[in-house]
């Protein structure tokens, strides 16, 4: 879920459902240009260091490693919705940090263009009834897949998310970890990042927004891709 290796970044509890940034980032009203630009580039980097660890999600799936798995690729900027009924995953790991879209994106807006996410990384990953969209403008973009008796599968799955929510439990997990000792999944983040990681992970009812995704492996049986008024 376009990476910035040397931003540092931040976690949260596994309790419940919702995650996101509840608080204004300074910087971020205005015109993204010449100074104001710059001071609300280096205030989202602080952001970043500064989230506590109430903020990095329990109920996090479906993931996109910036660290040693980072992504390489610049984001479009348009967001997507993931849900599933079950997620299970052995080797979970989380931390925060930022996406960065291509110079001049149109969807940039005031955000210089870029997307304070949590990331969070999966060594091994099912999913039951899994469904993406993504709002095309009047339409959206629909893919269905592990509806029947053989569920979704992926490796190192990785993703860059802004919200999620779902009912989460983990076993043996440690939070408060340096995101760059993280051992659970095979991913690094940067030094003096928040972190957290389990050995395990289930997320019922789950339901994310991503801005990236990435696998090693990705199968997805029964696939389904169609046009459809309405999102997952």
């Amino acid at each position: 879920m376009a990476s910035s290796p040397d931003v540092p970044s931040a976690g949260n509890t596994p309790e419940n459902a919702a995650t996101g940034f509840p608080f204004d980032i300074p910087g971020t009203a205005g015109t993204a240009t010449g100074g104001e630009r710059r001071g609300r580039v280096r205030a989202r980097r602080a952001a970043v260091m500064a989230v506590p660890a109430t903020l990095i999600a329990a109920g996090l799936a479906v993931l996109t490693a910036q660290g040693a798995l980072g992504v390489q690729f610049a984001i479009s900027g348009m967001p997507f919705t993931v849900t599933a009924t079950e997620l299970k995953g052995t080797g979970f790991e989380q931390f925060g940090s930022l996406d960065n879209m291509a110079d001049g994106s149109p969807n940039a807006g005031d955000s210089g263009g870029q997307v304070l996410v949590i990331t969070s990384a999966i060594k091994n990953a099912t999913l039951t009834k899994l469904c993406q969209s993504v709002d095309l403008g009047g339409t959206n973009l629909l893919i269905k897949a592990g509806g029947g008796k053989e569920k979704v599968s992926a490796r190192d799955l990785t993703t860059d998310s802004t919200e999620l929510s779902g009912d989460a439990s983990f076993d043996n997990i440690e939070i408060g970890n340096d995101a760059s000792t993280l051992t659970k999944a095979g991913v690094k983040g940067p030094i003096g990042v928040f972190s957290q990681q389990a050995d395990t992970v289930r997320i019922a009812k789950l339901r994310q927004t991503n801005y990236a995704t990435t696998a090693g492996v990705f199968r997805l049986p029964g696939l389904k891709l169609s046009f459809s008024d309405s999102g997952c």
